[in-house]
């Protein structure tokens, strides 16, 4: 890939371990909201370890941003990046991504699959068409909601949390089932984005088809 090199503005936890990235934006550089880019750290050693990121920032923002959720336990990049500061460089390629807005529906994200959401969502906020769409976001603890107050805001009532490892008042408690994606998708003729880790999008794939959704309403990311 052609290396575009970003030296980093800003980098501070949003949650208990993930991370948001500011950096500059080459001139030339362009994106959708939903896609993504590989991402190295300009250090040796690890100019050449590649990871696919999503940018959370919007295409008309003079700086681009990835939300990213690092693994403390990983001798890896995420591991790597809670080191580095304002200064320190990335390397990106072009965009891609197979996560882009076709019209109202259903997001539902796991964790840090939300990341495609966010940019898409606010670009949508950012234009006042939000309309009805929804957002159904599974986490472990309330404190694992990644930009909880911003998603308030923008979704009101249609911003719905699951909790997995928490019982909360006002939050729905265990995993995604078929049962609670047809409790809260009243309308199955809309879109449905779906993006969290493989297992969790191919068992939420299963479930709304079987609750009669057309398998070409359904989009979700594959890396």
């Amino acid at each position: 890939m052609d290396d575009y090199k970003l030296k980093i503005d800003s980098i501070k936890k949003i949650t208990r371990d993930v991370l948001s990235i500011k950096t500059t934006k080459p001139s030339s550089y362009s994106y959708s909201p939903g896609q993504a880019t590989e991402v190295a750290i300009n250090k040796k050693g690890w100019q050449d370890k590649k990871r696919a990121f999503t940018f959370t920032s919007l295409p008309k923002d003079n700086f681009l941003e990835f939300t990213i959720k690092t693994y403390p336990d990983h001798n890896g990049v995420t591991n790597q990046l809670l080191n580095l500061t304002p200064t320190d460089e990335l390397l990106i390629g072009d965009s891609w991504g197979t996560i882009g807005y076709k019209g109202e529906g259903t997001f539902i994200a796991g964790g840090a699959g939300v990341t495609p959401f966010i940019s898409i969502l606010r670009y949508l906020n950012s234009k006042n068409e939000i309309g009805t769409n929804k957002l159904l976001f599974a986490n472990k603890t309330t404190a694992d909601i990644i930009h909880k107050e911003e998603f308030e805001a923008m979704l009101g009532k249609n911003f719905i949390n699951i909790l997995s490892d928490e019982k909360k008042k006002s939050y729905a408690h265990g995993f995604i089932t078929e049962e609670f994606l047809k409790a809260n998708i009243l309308d199955v003729s809309k879109h449905i984005y779906v993006c969290g880790p493989q297992p969790m999008m191919d068992a939420i794939e299963k479930q709304l088809l079987n609750l009669s959704v057309d398998k070409n309403l359904i989009i979700k990311e594959e890396f």
